[in-house]
């Protein structure tokens, strides 16, 4: 019998809502924050020498949080230099809510904005088919290379579009974290349809390396609260398991021994730690810095 379990990008709204909720329980902008505060300013620290105007690419933009974080440090390092920041993102809903973002955020006088609603794909064959390569200053890359189907391809295509004193910036779960050892055991297991690859900072240095490419590793401690995911019947519990399964209702359409053998899993140090009667799950991230 087919099993009845979906993927969770089946349902926008359903997919967004709990990626809302993982936002909220789990530290990943905190650590992003942190590494853009701390070390992004010696990442972009020559991006812009020479230079009248500043070329960003955002691929995989969403609502542009991370975007205007970002920009404001490019800002803050070449004060009164023109940035054009293009953005690339499929969604339209994530488009409306980067356009509200930009509109109430101050200081942004000398960006310039483009949205591109298509994937990282689209972008690339339009501009083949245009014969268009704009090269760029600083391209970013955060969260997004698990809906890419060519991974190295993509990787080598927006490589290629680097400046000089360029840096390609990749931000994805690291190959020490929690879902590293959910994916390797349990991958097989949900429903991906092909919507989206399990892929985490541990493949890209093969990837890089046969590619001939110059790159830094680092590490970003990250957790997420999964307590409620144990609360038999609890709607946030729910959501976090739907998207830590990449499974729409997982609660409910898991055949009982998946959910319960991924239970007994995420309770594992493999995944998790256990702190004052609490479940932490480790989200830490990998962040790939890729010279020119």
């Amino acid at each position: 019998m087919a099993s009845p379990m979906r993927s969770l990008l089946a349902d926008p709204d359903r997919y967004l809502q709990s990626f809302r909720l993982f936002l909220e329980r789990s530290t990943e902008h905190q650590s992003m924050r942190e590494f853009v505060e701390r070390q992004l300013p010696d990442v972009i620290a020559s991006i812009g020498n020479g230079k009248s105007a500043i070329n960003v690419l955002s691929v995989g933009g969403g609502a542009g949080e991370m975007d205007l974080m970002i920009l404001s440090k490019v800002r803050a390092r070449y004060p009164g230099v023109t940035i054009n920041n293009d953005v690339i993102e499929p969604s339209a809903d994530q488009i409306s809510k980067y356009k509200e973002r930009v509109a109430q955020t101050s200081n942004l006088e000398n960006i310039k904005f483009t949205w591109h609603k298509e994937t990282a794909y689209e972008y690339e064959s339009r501009m083949n088919a245009e014969k268009k390569s704009k090269k760029w200053d600083f391209i970013h890359m955060i969260q997004m290379l698990y809906y890419v189907k060519d991974i190295p391809g993509t990787i080598r295509y927006f490589h290629s579009l680097l400046e000089s004193q360029a840096k390609l910036l990749i931000i994805l779960v690291s190959g020490n974290s929690g879902w590293e050892t959910l994916w390797k055991k349990y991958g097989s297991s949900f429903p991906l349809e092909d919507l989206c690859s399990y892929v985490s900072s541990a493949d890209l240095p093969r990837i890089l390396d046969s590619a001939g490419l110059k790159y830094q590793l680092y590490e970003l401690p990250s957790h997420m609260d999964i307590t409620s995911c144990f609360i038999e019947g609890d709607k946030d519990g729910e959501l976090l398991l739907d998207f830590l399964t990449e499974t729409l209702e997982f609660a409910k359409t898991a055949p009982p021994e998946l959910k319960r053998q991924l239970m007994e899993e995420l309770r594992k140090p493999g995944c998790s730690e256990n702190r004052d009667g609490k479940v932490f799950f480790n989200n830490n991230l990998g962040v790939i810095v890729i010279e020119p």
